[in-house]
């Protein structure tokens, strides 16, 4: 058979009425051995051998949580939700107190405030002993009035969480029940009748002007023994008796009445008090709840706010230093430039003043060599012995000729000479081309290394 509820039963404030019992409380019944052995297949009629079988009531027990077979049983009624009438039988069982105990408990799970004040409140008067398993799988004594009264009480009883129901004073209100009579009343109105007629206080004495008492014997008649007898006179001192007791009576029982609707009022106070104060404790447990509530969000939005601002700073921050950084790059490249150009300037006017210097000693070499080519030629004109004897002949050249010919001699040699000077000069601007191309080369590799030393890498080889 399955687990689930018959087909033909009837919601239980407003659910099935196996929820009523916890899922996990549930399911630890599922898997237990004596609802898997004992609860198959079990019917309204064959569930009272199980009820008569038990001997004791309890929830679950032990570390790995066993339910007790009351428990086992219960969620069965709660299953196969047998008739209102079957459960009254229970609950009217005075033999087998465990069927009443189940009977009663299963009323108190699934039908309202009124049944179960009506039929739950004469258990009150039962006061045989019960055994109950506590958690730990130990056995405690109880009472079934204790029961009842943690039935009709408690908010979870057995592991199991109680449906709420009216209290009783709103019924007593709405004229649906009579005020609870208990059944040691009696008893006690006797016990304060003994009590005071063991302290009743004697009649006060009699003034002397009053009349004498027409039942009290006079001394006279004392003495001559004319006194009315004890059998005439108890009559009327028993019916003043009577009347007494009956006024003392009258008079405990309007203070009795008067007492009774004073505690209920008391009762019906201290349970809207009570009320009073749930409520505001659940208003200040609600307006602590959203005060708290909205102190987080607001430190919630000031930390997103905090965080945005440091953000913001930081991305300022380094916003900032990018532009210092990129100004000081931009700051190092102008000074670089402008040393390059000086240093370039400078370099123009050393090779400027070197070519002026060359040239001019270029002049001076030309002159002294002019001069020294004009002393050769004025010896070998005046001097020469060959010459003298070439003259002495006859056979010398014609002047004319000879100065054209010392003409051609002579740009011969200013030639020779223009074009060693264009040799050394080439030769020169060569040199110092090399020099300027090494120069350069230098600077940049300087400054490549400058840039690379700011930016933490390592410097070219040249």
């Amino acid at each position: 058979m399955a687990n689930r509820t018959v087909k033909d039963a009837n919601s239980v404030h407003g659910t099935n009425p196996q929820y009523l019992v916890e899922k996990i409380i549930r399911t630890r019944i599922y898997d237990s051995r004596y609802w898997k052995e004992e609860c198959f297949a079990l019917s309204a009629e064959l569930l009272v051998d199980k009820a008569m079988a038990l001997r004791s009531i309890g929830g679950v027990y032990g570390g790995n949580i066993k339910p007790t077979p009351f428990l086992c049983l219960v969620l069965k009624m709660l299953q196969i939700q047998p008739e209102k009438d079957i459960i009254i039988e229970f609950i009217k069982q005075d033999e087998f107190k465990y069927v009443r105990a189940l009977g009663a408990f299963y009323l108190r799970l699934v039908y309202g405030s009124l049944d179960c004040y009506k039929y739950l409140e004469p258990l009150l008067n039962d006061y045989r002993k019960l055994r109950f398993m506590d958690r730990a799988g130990q056995y405690q004594l109880s009472h079934m009035d204790e029961f009842i009264d943690l039935l009709l009480r408690d908010e979870r009883f057995c592991d199991i969480i109680m449906p709420r129901i009216q209290k009783r004073w709103v019924h007593e209100a709405n004229n649906e029940l009579e005020g609870r009579v208990s059944l040691l009343e009696d008893d006690l109105d006797d016990l304060e009748s003994e009590s005071d007629e063991e302290e009743m206080p004697l009649p006060p004495p009699r003034p002397r002007n009053d009349a004498p008492d027409p039942t009290r014997p006079t001394p006279r008649d004392e003495r001559h023994g004319r006194g009315h007898s004890p059998s005439r006179r108890s009559p009327q001192r028993d019916t003043r008796n009577e009347r007494e007791r009956e006024k003392r009576h009258r008079s405990r029982s309007r203070s009795r009445e008067r007492d009774r609707g004073m505690e209920r009022d008391r009762g019906m106070d201290r349970d809207r008090g009570m009320d009073r104060d749930r409520m505001d404790h659940g208003r200040g447990m609600e307006r602590e709840r959203m005060d708290y509530g909205r102190g987080m969000d607001r430190d919630r939005m000031d930390h997103g706010r905090g965080m945005e601002r440091d953000r913001m700073d930081h991305g300022r921050g380094m916003e900032k230093e990018r532009m210092d950084y990129g100004r000081g790059m931009e700051r190092d490249r102008m000074d670089h430039g402008r040393g390059m150009d000086r240093e370039r300037g400078m370099d123009r006017d050393r090779g400027m003043d070197r070519d002026r210097g060359m040239e001019r000693e270029r002049k001076r070499h030309r002159s002294r060599s002019r001069e020294r080519r004009h002393r050769s030629r004025s010896r070998s004109l005046g001097h020469h012995p060959h010459h003298h004897r070439e003259r002495g002949r006859g056979d010398h050249r014609h002047p004319e000729r000879m100065e054209r010919d010392h003409g051609k001699e002579r740009n011969r040699e200013r030639e020779r000479d223009r074009d060693r000077g264009d040799r050394k000069e080439k030769h020169h601007r060569s040199g110092r081309s090399k020099r300027d191309n090494m120069s350069r080369e230098d600077l940049e590799i300087a400054e490549a290394n400058a840039l690379r030393a700011k930016l933490g890498m390592p410097p070219l080889q040249p």
